[in-house]
């Protein structure tokens, strides 16, 4: 099995206040509302806001709070010193941790019980930000920022000038990345000036999480989990399209998003990988 198929086997089914000139005001106005450079978006369905969420959940560990402004500066502060969240995303809860830290990648195998031969996805503030981490000089102008931010995976190489670290995810060659289209996780990802690793909120193996009540048993393993109501996608995750290979794509999971994200592939020229026997 070549890397990226196994990346997307594996992948799952997922300081102070940032300054960020012209950035959104965080909280949940959906991304999807506004408007994007090369016009073709994804479905509202995908939206959610906080009218959703349940401020009034259980919270004995007084771990919970809101996905709001309010709550972002504790957040990034919670990543930096080595801790876990919990966070929504535009697709589904996940679990995050600073990806330059060791020790907390371990502690999210081991909240998930999941093998570290399955690699973890990172999770950046924006599309420009990719390059910092993997190669996309071969991809077509304007590409990124048509799928990004969005319910897209992208796999790409990480090639000798990544500034991931070597710990994360040894062995491969590859990398998925993710830019969700959720206003909380961005801004901590610009916050923490850093990839944020990024996995489902679940035990391994399990289904994935919607609403924080879908993983309440791992709550107490988690610093803060940051609840942004019920995410109205489903539980399929995100599409993972590999990327790496120049003038082509190859879609490795179809996700929530499939269709549009080959509308926008294709617009860009890209051509359908063909895997043959």
């Amino acid at each position: 099995m070549n890397i990226p198929a196994r990346i997307a086997e594996k992948l799952p089914l997922l300081s102070a206040r940032p300054s960020l000139q012209g950035f959104p005001n965080i909280g949940f106005v959906p991304f999807l509302n506004q408007k994007r450079k090369f016009g073709v978006g994804f479905p509202k369905k995908m939206v959610w806001s906080l009218d959703n969420c349940d401020v009034d959940v259980e919270n004995k560990l007084g771990v919970v709070r809101p996905a709001t402004e309010l709550y972002s500066e504790e957040a990034v502060e919670a990543l930096k010193t080595g801790k876990v969240i919990a966070v929504p995303t535009d697709t589904l809860y996940g679990f995050a941790c600073d990806a330059c830290s060791l020790e907390a990648i371990n502690r999210i195998y081991e909240i998930k019980g999941r093998k570290h031969t399955s690699p973890l996805a990172i999770c950046v503030g924006d599309a420009s930000d990719i390059k910092q981490f993997a190669v996309t000089d071969h991809l077509p102008h304007g590409l990124l920022d048509s799928l990004l931010p969005g319910p897209v995976t992208v796999v790409l190489r990480r090639g000798e000038s990544s500034a991931l670290e070597k710990s994360l995810n040894p062995g491969l060659d590859s990398v998925g990345v993710r830019v969700p289209d959720c206003n909380f996780i961005r801004v901590i990802a610009h916050g923490l000036g850093r990839a944020v690793a990024l996995t489902s909120a679940n035990l391994s193996g399990q289904p994935s999480s919607v609403c924080i009540k879908d993983f309440e048993a791992l709550w107490e393993h988690c610093a803060y989990v940051y609840d942004g109501g019920v995410l109205p996608s489903g539980r399929a995750g995100s599409t993972v399209v590999d990327l790496s290979r120049l003038g082509k794509y190859k879609i490795l999971r179809p996700g929530s998003a499939k269709e549009e994200t080959v509308t926008i592939l294709e617009k860009h020229s890209l051509v359908e990988e063909v895997t043959t026997n």
